[in-house]
């Protein structure tokens, strides 16, 4: 789609199953927006407010969220290989089972976070000092 959505507010709409690849969506409001299965490939979602957003099953291949907000966010299943999370917030996020392969998560607050079963790989980056196997998360080579 590509469109420019940047700064629109789609709190609590539902997107769900929506083709959102690589749209500008740069300090959106998506807060509880159902986003469940959405293609978020690409997308910018830099400084987004993506709090108890609903993105089970999204895909969010190379998305730029750096600076975003996904506290509370239900990521079960959802695919964030090689997304920029640098500095995003993904305090108390419930992220099992996805799919984290070479994600970039410097700076990032994953206070509370659930990674049981994610998966992540040797290019995952992780915060200083944080323990991915702790919070349930499973390392495998791709």
């Amino acid at each position: 789609s590509n469109g420019n959505l940047r700064g629109i507010d789609f709190s609590g709409a539902n997107l769900d199953r929506a083709n959102l690849s690589k749209a500008n969506l740069i300090g959106a409001n998506l807060s509880g927006a159902d986003l469940s299965g959405a293609n978020l490939r690409g997308a910018d979602l830099r400084n987004a407010d993506l709090r108890n957003a609903e993105l089970r099953n999204a895909d969010l291949r190379g998305a730029k969220l750096k600076r975003a907000s996904l506290s509370t966010a239900d990521l079960r299943d959802a695919d964030l290989s090689d997304a920029n999370m640098i500095r995003t917030n993904l305090t108390n996020a419930e992220m099992t089972g996805a799919s984290l392969m070479g994600t970039n998560f410097a700076h990032a607050n994953l206070e509370g976070v659930t990674l049981t079963g994610a998966c992540y790989n040797s290019d995952t980056k992780w915060p200083e000092g944080f323990n991915p196997v702790e919070a349930g998360a499973i390392e495998t080579e791709d």
